[in-house]
Parts: structure tokens; C-alpha cells; sequence
């Protein structure tokens, strides 16, 4: 088997950490130390992500979606899928380097995505978007860190406690739908979710397309209305 080369390194902002963007061949791999965040020829739960956040609002005109992690680009190609031709597709990723990647040594996995006119790239907090307008998207989906348990930024537990969450409602239209995408289960944030006013439900996916691979935990929690 070929050996990883390894082609660029990105230093988390406000953080220690350091990402490590890594190729073998034409798999890509998104590294912290020897962590494995995101693999792309992993693409099943990210994709769930968005899609079963679609099934859930429904066809709502002007949709607006609020992506929170770029990654490797599967939760937005997605969503693009998904969401209609008038929709709204608003990308926060914390990263500047990942965004450098999308467009440089990664084109092979994002083709031209990035193009699409719907799509609207913001490098920063995805937490500060949230914050800063009610009742703005019809969907919100968070793939940050590994989840409510993150591994990369302490930072990112912050989106996940009730103050947060209950912020993230707000920013909900009536009937919007959070979804959160996670490694692992978490009995604890399927309370706080319950708690911060969410009807809440967790569905679990496999990793790789066609059912296969490890399970991946997806909470979807509407706003009522």
C-alpha cells in the first residue's frame, strides 16, 4: 500500500490543534494528529446529514440553510441536492486554510460546488451566525469537531450545551429543524436537546454510502410551529 503523503497543515484559530491535510493516491484525509476527522471515500452520514434535514422541512420556498463545517464538502453537495433552485446555502467553516484547500488540492473531491450561486462561503464561528438573527433558516446542521463529544476545539462544546442550543432554536424558523452529526451516541445531548425545546429525534447511519461502514449518530430536533 502507498504511503500517505502529506500536503498541507492548518492551525485551528483560537486553539492549539493543528489539522494535517493528507493524500494517498485519490483518497484524501483530513487528520488531527492521528485522529481521522473526515476521509473522503467516507461520504454516507455527512451526506444524511442534509438529506434527512430536507425530508424534515420539506419543500419550503427560498429555504435557508446554514452549514456549520465545510469539511470535505459532502453535507453541501448535498444540501444542493436536496434544497431547491431558490434556496439560500450559507457554509461556515472556522478554518481559512480548509476553504484554500476546497479550491486547491482538494478541487477533486469538490469539482466546482463552490460555483454554485446558492452557495455562500463565511469564514467564521459558525456559533456567531447563530447568534446573530432570530428566526433566520430553515435548517441548521452542524458538523463540528466529532460532535456534542469534540475532539479538536474545546470551543466547540460550546454549540453543543442548553444556553446554545437554545439559541440555535431561536435562530429556527417555525418548524426548522437542527441537525447534528456525531461519531458517537450521547444520552446527555438528547436531553439537553429535549430540554432546550426541541422535539428530538436520533437516527443512526453508517459511515460509508450504501449502508456500510461504522455507525454515525445524526439528532434531528424541529422547532415547534
Amino acid at each position: 500500500m502507498k504511503p500517505w503523503i502529506h500536503l498541507d497543515t492548518a492551525n485551528v484559530p483560537g486553539d492549539k490543534t493543528q489539522l494535517k491535510l493528507m493524500q494517498r493516491d485519490d483518497e484524501f484525509s483530513i487528520m488531527l494528529g492521528t485522529n481521522e476527522l473526515m476521509n473522503s471515500r467516507l461520504s454516507g452520514s455527512e451526506e444524511a446529514l442534509a438529506t434527512l434535514s430536507a425530508d424534515r422541512v420539506g419543500k419550503r420556498p427560498q429555504a435557508r440553510v446554514l452549514i456549520g463545517g465545510l469539511g470535505l464538502g459532502f453535507t453541501l453537495r448535498a444540501a444542493q441536492a436536496c434544497f431547491g433552485p431558490d434556496s439560500e446555502l450559507v457554509v461556515a467553516e472556522l478554518v481559512p486554510e480548509i476553504i484554500a484547500w476546497a479550491r486547491g488540492p482538494l478541487t477533486p473531491v469538490f469539482g466546482t460546488c463552490l460555483d454554485d450561486p446558492r452557495v455562500r462561503i463565511v469564514n467564521d464561528d459558525v456559533g456567531k451566525l447563530i447568534a446573530a438573527r432570530k428566526a433566520a433558516y430553515d435548517a441548521i446542521l452542524l458538523d463540528v469537531d466529532n460532535g456534542p463529544d469534540g475532539v479538536s476545539r474545546e470551543q466547540n462544546d460550546k454549540l453543543y450545551g442548553l444556553k446554545s442550543l437554545r439559541t440555535s432554536l431561536d435562530a429556527l424558523c417555525p418548524g426548522g429543524v437542527l441537525a447534528v452529526w456525531s461519531a458517537h451516541p450521547s444520552e446527555p445531548f438528547t436531553k439537553r436537546l429535549a430540554a432546550a425545546g426541541f422535539s428530538v429525534e436520533e437516527v443512526k447511519v453508517r459511515a460509508r454510502s450504501g449502508g456500510r461502514g461504522a455507525r454515525h449518530v445524526i439528532w434531528l430536533g424541529k422547532k415547534p410551529g
